[in-house]
């Protein structure tokens, strides 16, 4: 099992920038690849960015692209998510996840979930 506990989360101006946290227990993460997710009431799961297992390859969403970056400390078994010139439909609750499995177009069908953390970006 993995825990996964996601922090940084909070109120900011469009325009400002955010880092979110993920920090897991239980289990190295190591061997998953890691993702962050947002979703909006009504609205799917959306993968906005992912990482593989050594940090090698990365997936953006075309909606964050440029203005996202997603990073792991495998050895912290932390990853990050540095969201700048944050637009009001950034606006969601963030979830990070881990997935045994790497895709290139995002996490599939990822196999444990944190509780999510909520980013409100106002005009």
């Amino acid at each position: 099992q993995v825990q996964l506990v996601e922090s940084g989360g909070g109120s900011v101006q469009a325009g400002g920038s955010l880092r979110l946290s993920c920090v897991a227990s239980g289990r190295t993460i190591s061997s998953f690849a890691m993702g962050w997710f947002r979703q909006v009431p009504g609205q799917e799961h959306e993968c906005v960015a992912a990482i593989s297992w050594s940090g090698g390859s990365t997936y953006y969403a075309v909606s964050v692209k440029g203005r996202f970056t997603i990073s792991r400390d495998n050895a912290e078994n932390t990853v990050f998510l540095q969201m700048t010139n944050l637009k009001t439909e950034d606006t969601a609750v963030y979830y990070c996840a881990a997935d045994r499995a790497w895709n290139s177009l995002g996490l599939r069908s990822p196999h444990y979930w944190g509780q999510g953390t909520q980013v409100t970006v106002s005009s």
